[in-house]
């Protein structure tokens, strides 16, 4: 079957379906993946054949819009840019693309082909437009809303897909969920033609890295690819907890040398190596990194930095997985995650269960048929 994906070009939503994708190729489906050129070095090793473009999505320290439409604009510029790439190639089978990749929900309108999401985050459930009414009413009436939904209609009616802008947004008539269900809201309302796979562990991420030498905890620090220049708590961990844990910490922004030796620095880790040794793993709760910790049964102290983080943050809390830092002194968050252990490894069993990479390809097989 020929498969196109239409990705985001973020690391933050490339990298939970890298696995999947692979797995799709060695089933022998060929599998084009349109995503900006900066991020073609993070999709060739799955072996798809990778469609690069310019892309206007911000990276590094480039801010976002802090203004909620302004930021959707984002998402839907770079969507109306990226459509000519995609509708120039031969018709694909299938499309899948990521919750913000709408040129692919667009494309397979135009070439009349099923359409399959693979979403790295929370999805939308039964009585969400009426739970979250008063945030699109505000959103809606605002100048960046109003543009945003125009344009969005214009560019809907130029392609001919006659869904409405919150059926086109909404609820996909096929999905498949790369997190657990223990971090989706309300997911008792979530419908069952959505596929919960778990988080696609990618296992060719690994690097064979072993940690620090000593019997002491080990904690390890990591904001992710966007948020990462917080030299003031890189320092607070270092200094709260450096004399006896052992600290990992992926400084991102920050220039390592600036933490005291007494704690492991860098400005990249291989993640997932880490944390099948990590005791406790401080995050800032974005989705991928929450996900990760499930599998690996982690017990987390939440940092959220922005977004959809503060939800996770809250929900990892609720489900016992972790803590939320706070205004909790560091060493007594870090003690408090510890004594969720238990609770992290049974959790880790439950979303083992869902079954990954398998369930997830397994599912795109399926639903691509349409």
């Amino acid at each position: 079957m020929r498969l196109l994906m239409a990705g985001v070009s973020a690391p933050s939503h490339i990298y939970p379906s890298l696995a999947v994708l692979a797995e799709l190729v060695r089933r022998g489906h060929e599998v084009t993946y349109v995503v900006g050129e900066r991020h073609r070095a993070l999709v060739e090793p799955t072996g798809a054949t990778v469609v690069g473009h310019e892309t206007i999505m911000p990276i590094g320290e480039e801010p976002w819009p802090e203004d909620p439409g302004a930021a959707m604009r984002v998402f839907l510029d770079e969507a109306i840019a990226v459509l000519p790439h995609i509708t120039r190639l031969e018709p694909a089978d299938a499309v899948l693309y990521d919750i913000g990749g709408f040129a692919g929900h667009v494309a397979a309108h135009r070439w009349g082909v099923p359409a399959v999401q693979l979403s790295p985050a929370s999805v939308a459930w039964e009585g969400y437009e009426d739970d979250m009414a008063e945030f699109y009413d505000t959103l809606k009436a605002s100048d960046s809303g109003k543009a945003y939904f125009a344009t969005l209609r214009g560019w809907l009616d130029e392609n001919d897909v006659a869904l409405d802008n919150e059926a086109f947004l909404g609820k996909p008539a096929a999905c498949v969920v790369l997190i657990p269900r223990a971090l989706q809201p309300n997911a008792d309302r979530v419908s069952d033609r959505y596929v919960f796979a778990g988080p696609a562990i990618d296992e060719s991420r690994k690097q064979g890295w072993t940690p620090p030498p000593g019997e002491q905890p080990l904690v390890y620090v990591s904001f992710g690819t966007a948020y990462t220049d917080r030299a003031d708590l890189y320092e607070t961990f270092a200094n709260e907890l450096g004399d006896d844990h052992r600290v990992v910490i992926a400084t991102g922004k920050v220039d390592p040398a600036t933490l005291p030796d007494t704690v492991s620095a860098a400005r990249t880790q291989p993640q997932l190596d880490v944390l099948e040794h990590a005791d406790v793993f401080i995050t800032h709760a974005g989705m991928g990194g929450a996900s990760e910790a499930l599998w690996y049964g982690v017990p987390v102290v939440a940092a959220p930095q922005a977004v959809d983080q503060f939800a996770n943050a809250a929900t990892l809390e609720a489900i016992g997985a972790g803590v939320q830092l706070g205004e909790t002194p560091v060493r007594e968050a870090v003690a408090a995650a510890r004594a969720c252990a238990p609770r992290a490894r049974g959790l880790q069993a439950e979303v083992r269960r869902e079954g990954g990479v398998d369930t997830a390809a397994d599912a795109v097989g399926r639903l691509a048929r349409g």
